[in-house]
């Protein structure tokens, strides 16, 4: 699997370097998730802008991030989705579960969004 990881103090931006999210890179990608949540990572931007195809295996790669990310209080977010990614996922009704944004920044902006409410929550307490 290629991929790219960019590490930042708020969030990791993983950029998947593949054109199919199939049962060949789906193992490995769910393995990195892990890793990344272990290492304390909770908000994690999945740009999916160079993937074309995906199937059931890459859904549940999709959904094993955001089980993750929500048990660790964080966000798991998908970014630049084709249309033919989009229309599954929405067949799947998975649109009602994950985020998604169009771009990598609009998840970034999101993330910070989100921590700035959390701080706040944590003030009034």
């Amino acid at each position: 699997m290629k991929f790219t990881v960019d590490k930042h103090e708020k969030y990791i931006l993983v950029k998947l370097n593949e054109s199919k999210l199939n049962s060949l890179v789906t193992p490995q990608l769910k393995s990195e998730l892990i890793l990344m949540n272990t290492e304390g990572q909770r908000n994690i931007i999945l740009d999916l802008s160079q993937v074309k195809f995906a199937d059931s295996s890459g859904l549940s790669s999709l959904l094993v991030g955001h089980r993750l990310c929500k048990n660790a209080d964080g966000l798991f977010i998908l970014a630049g989705i084709n249309d033919a990614v989009a229309r599954l996922v929405t067949i799947s009704q998975l649109d009602n579960v994950l985020s998604i944004v169009p771009t990598s920044e609009e998840a970034i902006d999101l993330i910070f969004m989100e921590e700035i409410e959390k701080e706040l929550k944590r003030e009034l307490k």
